[in-house]
């Protein structure tokens, strides 16, 4: 046993050293990592309906008492992961122009909306939204987040440099920007963008950014 040493009249004494309380076990980030890896997995394999914690478990290489350690549900669990994107966000682009800052947003944001996972999980669970009010909110906080603060900044860079007037409108402004990929790519499910289409998609965004 782990012991130090105290002082007394007698000389040094052992103590036996604190251990942590019962129960109070640490939660390892490397398992919880492998549990929020395997919810995107197993949505992607299952859907959020038949999702399991059991499943998640069983894909993760962990007992479900690992899982309940950290979320009280499976519902908890997808919601903690899905508000989890909106933090991450997207890399904020910086090639000095308007219209290459929304060529490369458009370029990462597409790959990630083709990711064969991606395109699996997130139709599944808009149609869950559409039946669940908190999987709404935290599908529409991480989808608006995620987009808002990239947007907004490039809206912001363009303004410094003069590309377009200041106090554009926010909010159209994102929703011109971010529209009309995601209806290609989430909504109506586009297999394969045509040749050369995000770059006509930045090149027609900056101009009507312009016409503000």
């Amino acid at each position: 046993m782990l012991v130090r040493m105290t002082t007394n009249a007698e000389g040094p004494q052992p103590r036996p050293r604190r251990r942590a309380p019962a129960g109070a076990a640490v939660l390892r980030a490397d398992v919880t990592e492998a549990i929020r890896a395997a919810v995107f997995e197993e949505l992607a394999a299952v859907g959020y309906a038949r999702m399991s914690i059991e499943g998640i478990a069983r894909r993760a290489g962990v007992g479900k008492t690992a899982v309940y350690r950290r979320w009280r549900s499976k519902l908890h669990l997808v919601l903690d992961v899905v508000s989890a994107l909106a933090v991450q966000g997207l890399p904020m682009p910086d090639t000095g122009s308007l219209e290459g800052d929304l060529r490369l947003l458009y370029e990462v944001t597409s790959r990630a909306l083709r990711h064969p996972v991606a395109s699996q999980i997130i139709p599944d669970l808009q149609a869950e939204a559409a039946r669940n009010p908190e999987i709404a909110e935290a599908l529409q906080k991480a989808v608006r987040e995620g987009q808002d603060g990239v947007a907004s900044g490039i809206v912001a860079a363009a303004e410094r440099r003069g590309e377009l007037r200041a106090g554009v409108d926010q909010e159209l402004a994102l929703d011109l920007i971010s529209g009309p990929l995601y209806w290609r790519a989430v909504v109506i499910r586009s297999p394969k963008l045509p040749k050369g289409y995000l770059a006509s998609l930045a090149r027609a965004t900056a101009g009507a950014l312009k016409a503000l």
